[in-house]
């Protein structure tokens, strides 16, 4: 954008100085069409697909009701008094807003401004342990099936810049989907037993949050 910029000063200065100094109107004619056929076919050419554009505008709208979602069984493990738990989905809430804060850079690093939707109300509801846990296993399945959909979108429309975005959310959710499965298993196996139960727990307890890092 930079350099389109800067470029488009310099045809304009250029304008100016033929405009100023008794060149031909016929002359400045030429340049504007020069800059009308360069820049702004340049421009165009840099415009983000417009299915492209509205499916990561849905895609952010996912990740923060991911984010809602997971603090919703936070706080229930928070009623458990399993306050590691509480902390994986904490930590987990914090992850899908940084998937949604990534979207909308890249959105509007490509001149796509995303609009900010209504975000759905969580309206599950929970008695056991390793119900939640089941839920956002669940759920990482459906967000990973989504990514995919934005892959088949941007792949459509020949926009292999926002395929490379994808391919890191791509892998971002095999983690995603892995982690939540092994937290099943583990739960399943051992979290009958109110020792393991509190072993996981403090397990759980120790995970931190870590900004995801973009390959690009």
């Amino acid at each position: 954008i930079k350099i389109v910029t800067i470029f488009i000063i310099k045809i304009l200065c250029n304008l100016f100085k033929r405009l100023t100094t008794g060149y031909q109107k016929g002359e400045a004619k030429e340049l504007l069409i020069f800059y009308e056929k360069k820049v702004m076919r340049k421009e165009k050419n840099m415009a983000l697909d417009t299915n492209v554009g509205n499916i990561l505008t849905q895609q952010i709208n996912k990740e923060f009701y991911s984010a809602y979602l997971y603090l919703t069984f936070a706080d229930f493990y928070e009623e458990q008094g399993l306050k590691g738990f509480a902390n994986w989905y904490v930590i987990q809430s914090q992850e899908e807003l940084a998937h949604a804060r990534i979207l909308r850079r890249y959105l509007l690093d490509n001149d796509w401004t995303p609009t900010m939707e209504a975000i759905a109300k969580p309206d599950l509801t929970f008695s056991k342990v390793v119900e939640p846990i089941k839920a956002a296993y669940e759920h990482e399945q459906f967000i990973t099936a989504s990514i995919n959909e934005c892959y088949a979108v941007a792949q459509k429309a020949n926009d292999f810049r926002t395929m490379q975005l994808l391919d890191w959310y791509v892998k971002e959710q095999g983690e995603e989907e892995a982690n939540a499965s092994d937290l099943l298993k583990a739960v399943e196996l051992f979290g009958g037993d109110p020792k393991n139960l509190y072993d996981l727990d403090r397990e759980n307890a120790a995970r931190v949050f870590v900004a995801p890092t973009m390959p690009m």
